[in-house]
């Protein structure tokens, strides 16, 4: 006779709970250290998500990639997130899954009254563990945004900002285009 502990034996409880946040229906699922997240963006969300999209496009198909939000995956650990913005290689983008962290060019997150602090801290600290080269942080709370830059295991080890909303901030290369701010 088969028992639930036989079934149990030899599951990796990471890989079976990515697997249900990929095969949930309905909302954008997220797992936030361990903690599943349902990301309901408002649409002042929404609205500095398409400025700092629109600001970005041209350089990003000039690069031959593509901007998005699609999932990233944190190997190891309980962790599953969909930036708000992430730029990605071209032909990373056609093979349908999950990527990594350090296969982006770029992630941007736009805080929100109910995941700011997960914004400003945690993942900040998870991007740079798992080697994103660059973090905006659009703190729309504090009406600032901050890039953070060189990502190490203890995070990043650069920041410029964060900078109040209306102050140019230069998104280095391969952009090499500055971001206006003043409409976030």
């Amino acid at each position: 006779m088969t028992t639930a502990r036989d079934y149990s034996e030899g599951i990796d409880p990471e890989r079976a709970l990515k697997y249900a946040i990929q095969h949930h229906v309905g909302d954008r699922t997220e797992i936030v250290e361990g903690v599943i997240t349902h990301v309901t963006p408002s649409w002042d969300h929404e609205r500095a998500a398409k400025l700092v999209r629109r600001q970005i496009e041209a350089r990003v198909d000039d690069l031959g990639c593509v901007e998005g939000s699609g999932n990233l995956d944190l190997p190891g650990s309980s962790n599953w997130y969909i930036p708000d913005i992430a730029v990605v290689p071209e032909e990373l983008a056609h093979h349908g899954g999950a990527l990594l962290p350090d296969q982006t060019l770029l992630v941007v997150e736009i805080t929100s009254r109910s995941d700011a602090e997960t914004d400003r801290v945690v993942k900040r600290k998870r991007y740079a563990e798992y080697g994103a080269p660059l973090y905006l942080l659009v703190d729309r709370q504090e009406r600032s945004v901050t890039l953070y830059a060189e990502p190490g295991s203890l995070g990043y080890t650069t920041a410029d900002g964060p900078h109040p909303f209306g102050t140019p901030v230069r998104l280095p290369e391969p952009f090499g285009i500055d971001l206006d701010t003043s409409a976030l």
